[in-house]
């Protein structure tokens, strides 16, 4: 990655999945919030791929991938006020979220 050290990915599965109005209110959330960070490096939102093999989880409703050139800086990103925002704004539309957050191991 010569983007960034520093590897956040995140997997949302929203309560409604199929209204048009939740998943759009959430999608202009993250991607406002997304859009005003300092610290992100590089940012890809997504919806599930249309794949289908056994060791493939398709059942999220939206999925983030940041990278971030330190992990200070992914630290840093946590506490901006648009992060906090879009956690306030959004958290009532999501069941759940899982992290995988990852360091790059190579050179």
């Amino acid at each position: 990655m010569t983007q960034g050290n520093f590897a956040h990915n995140v997997f949302f599965w929203l309560k409604n999945p199929d209204s048009a109005v939740d998943r759009a209110a959430f999608e202009k959330s993250l991607i406002n919030f997304i859009s005003q960070s300092v610290f992100i490096k590089t940012k890809h939102v997504g919806t599930p791929a249309q794949t289908d093999r056994e060791v493939i989880d398709s059942t999220y409703s939206f999925s983030l991938l940041l990278t971030f050139a330190t992990k200070k800086d992914h630290d840093a990103y946590q506490i901006e006020p648009n992060h906090k925002r879009f956690i306030e704004e959004s958290s009532p539309l999501w069941k759940k979220v899982v992290v995988y957050d990852s360091v790059n191991i190579l050179p």
